[in-house]
């Protein structure tokens, strides 16, 4: 049993610190993952909160080395649903963080550029490749899990993530990123 079974099971049976290690654990990489298919971080937020309320209210039974990715298909769904159920509605592009003071302002204009010649081609590529690729290098699913998640094949997902890599390599090129590796 591996950790994350260990906190939910304690959950279960009445401990609430395997609640709060969950939600520590995946608060923020599950609204990040909402928040790919939301584009509204405030509305990702609310409903990572509702992934968990609905986790913990029915209790389902979860498979030894699966809470990750029935996590993340819960989420997956949730999301879905409601993002067919949300009207388009106007909102300012959110404010960059401000960068740590530590760093050379260069290095900061450098990397803030790399993050968004990188945050749109992931935005340019077809969506199931940027989701695969998101839960695999991002959240570190294994393919199994992954394949789980989106409801597609271990065979899939590993097509899916092939083409991925090479679709943002050619992306990354076409905006004069050349050492972009697969």
């Amino acid at each position: 049993m591996t950790c994350d079974e260990t906190f939910y099971h304690r959950y279960l049976n009445g401990d609430d610190v395997g609640l709060e290690a969950l939600m520590k654990k995946y608060g923020n990489p599950l609204t990040l993952y909402i928040d790919g298919y939301l584009h509204d971080v405030h509305e990702a937020e609310d409903l990572m909160l509702d992934v968990f309320a609905y986790l913990f209210t029915k209790k389902p039974r979860i498979r030894d080395g699966g809470f990750k990715a029935y996590l993340y298909k819960t989420a997956r769904n949730m999301a879905l649903r409601h993002k067919s159920k949300r009207k388009c509605l106007f909102r300012l592009d959110e404010l960059t963080d401000e960068s740590d003071g530590q760093l050379l302002v260069e290095e900061v204009i450098r990397t803030e550029e790399r993050n968004r010649i990188l945050h749109f081609c992931m935005g340019e590529m077809n969506p199931d490749y940027r989701e695969v690729l998101y839960l695999t290098y991002f959240e570190g699913m294994s393919y199994a899990q992954a394949a789980e998640v989106t409801g597609k094949t271990v065979k899939q997902i590993t097509n899916m993530v092939y083409r991925g890599k090479e679709s943002l390599r050619r992306l990354l090129e076409r905006e004069g990123i050349t050492n972009a590796e697969s």
